[in-house]
């Protein structure tokens, strides 16, 4: 069985549409609860990118209230790789590694975590950030960019 680790970027594609929306709602759409891996930081991200993406004028309020509904919905039907002092330390040790931003060490230690807990190898790290993907395909992971 293979596992999908989405990161904010990839992530938030299924709530506003953008540049691969289609294909990642056509990967995650037949996956069971058990497949689909998040950060629980991810909610957090998505909201603060879709209340700016109103602030900006880009979504509408009533928009913007549908796709957080929709967030809070999908979420739930995720497995939320929680924050720890795990995934913080190796957060750290990623950025030593790979040229990261904070957040983005965390997206991706989070998925380092789930790998060390669940023991499998078959895990794709989904994100629309290249330098991201970078840094996961180097780890060892299998990348997906839905963008592309």
């Amino acid at each position: 069985m293979t596992l999908y680790f989405l990161e904010s970027s990839a992530l938030a594609k299924l709530f506003v549409q953008e540049a691969g929306s289609d294909r990642l709602i056509a990967l995650v759409e037949p996956l069971s609860q058990s497949q689909k891996l998040v950060s629980t930081l991810s909610c957090l991200e998505i909201n603060s990118a879709i209340r700016r993406r109103e602030r900006m004028g880009e979504l509408s309020a009533a928009h913007a209230a549908d796709a957080l509904r929709t967030l809070a919905a999908e979420i739930a039907q995720m497995t939320e790789q929680p924050l720890n002092a795990s995934v913080i330390e190796t957060a750290k040790e990623l950025v030593e590694r790979h040229p990261l931003r904070a957040m983005d060490a965390v997206q991706l230690a989070s998925c380092c975590s789930v790998r060390t807990i669940t023991n499998m190898s078959d895990i794709v790290f989904v994100s629309s950030d290249e330098a991201l993907l970078a840094a996961a395909s180097a780890e060892g992971f299998q990348i997906l960019n839905p963008a592309v």
